[in-house]
This record gives structure tokens, sequence and C-alpha cells, in this order.
């Protein structure tokens, strides 16, 4: 049997698995398609599922989902007196049971297979998340801190209440954590490239510096090119040179605050003779140099690091660096919590009594958009075009034991850090 909440490999190419979650009185059972929802650029995937109820158990009460934003800033055990280290972001609500006639819409084919399979007691729920809603970002924990990681979460949750301003439950309610994921818009960018000329007191001359990137968008994994050319007409020598790619996170709520982490570098080796055009050190009245350096900036080499910012984490899952956040004109930053970017930072590291040169060139890292989306993914369409999103693959035919028999249930798995003994009582 495959562990809680992996998608264990199946013979079946027309099965899939559905992930499930009850309440502790198991009078409510929560059913959703994915964790994972992606930003496309032009539309993001919808939030939809269904919602299997006990009607005895309710009687004249309802139930609601709620989808919820928060950047968390502080660590759960600091929580006291009711006040929380958190800031909503974003969070909307609709009832689920009974149905309102205004939230009524067509059905997804999950929605539409998963109500046939489950009964007459399965509601469906359906969320659109909004274009400037921030995008999930985990920022990595000391090895000894334990609870919630400090970032930017979303929570999907289903609930019994007289109204939806009721506080939920816990022995009635359901959590389930969820992510919100950046694909690469398809929009082509200028290649970065910087250069600096630079004068000496006490010295006759120039020394010209150029840097480029062969590409200004990179996907996670991918090797970083960086081109280095240095004319010295200067009475300078410099000695080395150190690249590095560092990852800025914008930390933005009651102020802006700016972390800096550098999550890849490398240091040019003093070669002898150094007298070629791509060996160091670069001499006096010396021209010509040209060399490409190559870095890869990847979460493997960077586990220790406390307040290195990642995609969202879920449970016994691994994850990697945060992607770069895309901005969009109008868009409110302080609703996004953090915003990352990424930059490669070139220091010409001279002779004595002489300072640094500095290059910075900023770029992209961020997923690659598959060119068509698969299954489990909304197909973009214009105008006023219904929105449809097929998580299951169809095959054609009406055979109602294959249209029944194909959808497998796993545990939802919640967000765990990793070291933590056990899950919160409420999650």
């Amino acid at each position: 049997m495959a562990a809680e909440g992996e998608l264990a490999a199946t013979s079946s190419l027309s099965t899939t698995r559905v992930f499930k979650k009850a309440s502790p009185n198991g009078k409510i059972t929560t059913y959703l398609g994915r964790r994972d929802f992606i930003d496309y650029g032009s539309n993001i995937d919808p939030v939809d599922g269904v919602v299997l109820i006990d009607p005895e158990y309710l009687k004249d009460r309802k139930v609601y989902a709620n989808i919820l934003a928060a950047f968390r800033y502080g660590r759960e055990d600091l929580d006291v007196l009711g006040l929380t280290f958190r800031k909503d972001l974003f969070g909307t609500t609709v009832q689920v049971y009974p149905p309102v006639s205004e939230n009524e819409r067509p059905l997804t084919q999950l929605q539409t297979r998963l109500m046939k399979k489950l009964g007459s007691n399965a509601y469906p729920f359906y969320f659109e998340i909004p274009q400037d809603a921030p995008s999930s970002v985990t920022l990595q924990p000391a090895p000894e801190e334990t609870g919630k990681p400090c970032g930017v979460d979303y929570e999907l949750k289903t609930y019994v209440g007289d109204t939806d301003q009721e506080k939920a439950h816990k022995r009635n309610s359901v959590r389930l954590a969820i992510r919100k994921l950046t694909y690469a818009a398809d929009e082509s960018a200028p290649q970065p490239r910087a250069e600096v000329s630079k004068d000496f007191v006490m010295s006759s001359g120039k020394l010209r510096a150029e840097a480029s990137l062969d590409k200004e968008k990179y996907y996670h994994g991918e090797n970083i090119s960086v081109n280095l050319t240095i004319d010295n007409n200067s009475g300078k020598k410099v000695r080395k040179v150190h690249i590095s790619v560092i990852q800025v996170s914008d930390i933005i709520l009651f102020n802006k605050a700016s972390y800096k982490c550098v999550v890849a570098e490398m240091e040019s080796e003093v070669k002898i003779p150094q007298y070629k055009r791509d060996r160091m050190p670069v001499m006096p009245s010396q021209n010509g140099f040209c060399k490409v350096y190559t870095l890869c900036p990847t979460l493997d080499n960077n586990r220790d690091k406390r307040g290195l910012a990642l995609d969202g984490k879920l449970k016994h899952e691994d994850t990697n660096l945060a992607s770069s956040t895309i901005v969009r004109d109008n868009v409110n930053r302080e609703g996004l919590g953090i915003v990352i970017q990424y930059r490669v930072k070139v220091r010409l590291i001279l002779s004595i009594g002489a300072s640094d040169v500095v290059l910075e060139l900023p770029f992209t890292l961020t997923h690659p958009k598959p060119e068509t989306p698969p299954p489990s993914r909304p197909v973009s369409v214009g105008g006023d075009a219904t929105l449809d999103t097929n998580l299951i693959q169809l095959e054609e035919g009406n055979d109602p034991a294959f249209v029944d028999d194909d959808i497998i249930f796993e545990d939802f798995a919640r967000l765990r850090l990793k070291g933590a003994e056990t899950e919160e009582a409420d999650a």
C-alpha cells in the first residue's frame, strides 16, 4: 500500500488518485484532486473538490468551505494572549451545504465522478484564486526549530457551523495544506548584461569589465553561464574573480526588509603561467581576458541555511529554491507577503589598496511551463467561455464499471516540518 499522501505507481493508465481527509468525528470528509495549484500567467488552477457529509449529524446546521492564504512571520510557540504572528493575505468562504443557487456552476469531471461514486450526500465546492494572490513560500527553519515554518502558506478548510463567521471546532472540521506555484510565462526578456569602467587615483588608465548571462530565464536545476571579459589598461592587478548567485527575499509586512542569501558561488584560481586570455591574475596593461564561468543554484547545497526561501513545502515531499516572484502591473506588493528575486554578483578582487569592482546581473529562476497542460490542469480559453478542469483523463466509452472503479483514495498529506514528531490536532 502506498505511503500516506504518495502517488504510488499503477499499471492502469486511467487510474487517478484523489486525496481525502476526514474530520476527527468522521462526520464530514473532504476530497481534493491535487495539492498543487499552478499559476500559468493567463489563468490559475481552480480549487475544486467534494465534501461528503452526514445529514443526520448536521440537522439544521450548514457546511462551509474556506480558503486562506496567510503570511506567518513568527514561531507558533510565541503566540500568546490571543496574538498570532501571522497576517492574512487572501481569503474567501462559500456555503457547501445546503447548496446555494448563486454558487451553482457546471461540475468539473472530477466532481461529477466523485459525486456519482460517493452518493447523494456528496456536495461540490469551487474556488477561483485571484491573479494577484501570493505564491506559496516557506522560509527554511533551523534544524532545532519545530512547528510550522515561517512563510506564505495556503489552507483549505471545511467545517460545520450555523454561520460562516462561526469559529470552526476541531471535532467537525477538516484542514488541508495546499500550495500555489508559478510557471514561467513565455515572454522573452533581454539578455542580462552589465559593464563598468573604473579609474584609479595615482594610476593612469582604466579598468574595463563586462559581464553577461546566456539568457534571462533559468529553470530549477539548470546551469547558469556567466561570460566575463576584462580589459586592464590600469596600473592595478586583478588578483581573482569571485562569482555568486544571491537570493533576495523582500519581506513586505509593516515595513519592507530584505534578506540576502548566497545559494551558489565560485572563485577563480590563480594559474601559472598567467599570461593567457582566460587565466588569473590579469596584470596591468593586459587586455582581452575572456572566460565563461558556470554555476548551478540548488537546494541540495543549501539545506543548512536558515531563512532561505523555498517553494511551499508539503509533508514528506522535497521542494526546491523559491521561484522568482512575478509581480504584475498594478498589483499591491504588500499583498504578496514575500517577493523573491535572484541576481548574479561578479566581484573583481584587485591588488592591495584598491577597492573591488562589482557587477550585478538580475535573472529569473522558475519552473518550466509545459507545452500542453496535463490532464489535471485547466486549459486556457478566451472570452467568456467556461473553464473546466479535467482532473482525470477519461477514455472514450460509457462503461460504468470503468467510470466508477478507476479512482483510488489516498489520505491527505499535511504540511509537516521535518523532524516534528506529531501533527497538530486541528490540522
